[in-house]
């Protein structure tokens, strides 16, 4: 029964190994001797061993009582050793930060997080793993993924976020083209064949989609794919556009295509679970986020 031993009843057995007796344990744990006495009868029952016989000079310990002393101190001192939040180095630190993310986020915010970690986390490891859609809180909570970079509107209910900064839609092509200082019009834009990125649900909409339906306007989208990566590499082999963000590196032959009015930007955040606001590592991480931009 030794998995029912309480920490107190630990310290109680220690002072008892250390002092020979009850009432200057009692005086030590500042507790009265009838209480040391019941919490010695209780570790008695719990170990199996009557621990400490009487004997002219007090009390003497059992053998068994002496060979589980070097134990019982360092369970107290792995007791002592647990920090108390906000008290843990950064640099003492040896763990992983798991972030999900799309491919333009991972690019953009996560591989330079990666230099800022060496220096002031240096025994931290960043796992990036693609964005999570179906169980990102349930996940979280689990700790299983310690961040999120997504966008406001898709926040799960649950978590927790911090803005990190506004990003603008851009028309690309690798094929297409328009002449010089000329707009497309909406209705040229329609008569066009869409990629779109869909991280993580792998549907036809899009993230403009709710833009194209508030005009009642329905384009052609012949691919959909989870990456925006993937998505330039679309561009490049067919006569395809794409709304891409406009912070996100391009490849080579990707160009802009002019064009009014333009999707509203949206905002890229960073989101986390309640259990994890009091994380040093994670707080620091969402500060940096936040300068970064």
């Amino acid at each position: 029964m030794i998995e029912k031993l309480e920490l107190k009843q630990v310290r109680t057995l220690a002072v008892l190994l250390q002092t020979g007796s009850i009432s200057a344990t009692a005086e030590h744990l500042s507790l009265s001797q009838q209480a040391v006495s019941q919490q010695l009868n209780r570790l008695r029952e719990l170990l199996g061993d009557p621990l400490f016989v009487r004997s002219g000079q007090g009390m003497a310990p059992t053998h068994y009582a002496r060979s589980i002393e070097a134990q019982l101190q360092h369970v107290l001192a792995a007791v002592q050793a647990i920090p108390l939040p906000g008290q843990q180095a950064l640099n003492e630190l040896d763990r992983a930060l798991v972030i999900s993310a799309t491919d333009y986020t991972q690019q953009l915010i996560a591989l330079p997080l990666l230099a800022e970690l060496r220096e002031w986390a240096p025994n931290v490891r960043l796992k990036l793993i693609n964005i999570e859609a179906q169980s990102l809180t349930r996940r979280m909570q689990q700790g299983d993924i310690d961040l999120a970079l997504t966008t406001s509107a898709y926040v799960p209910e649950g978590l927790e976020s911090r803005a990190l900064f506004t990003e603008e839609y851009r028309l690309y092509s690798a094929h297409h083209s328009v002449p010089d200082n000329t707009a497309l019009s909406l209705s040229q834009l329609v008569g066009l064949d869409f990629v779109v990125t869909s991280p993580g649900t792998a549907d036809f909409k899009g993230s403009a989609q709710d833009w194209f339906e508030r005009r009642d306007i329905k384009r052609r989208v012949v691919l959909s794919v989870p990456s925006f990566y993937m998505a330039q590499r679309a561009l490049q082999q067919a006569a395809l556009v794409a709304f891409l963000p406009r912070r996100l590196p391009r490849l080579e032959g990707i160009y802009e295509l002019p064009l009014q009015p333009l999707p509203p930007g949206y905002e890229v955040v960073a989101a986390y679970h309640p259990s994890a606001a009091s994380d040093p590592l994670l707080r620091r991480v969402l500060t940096w986020m936040q300068t970064y931009f």
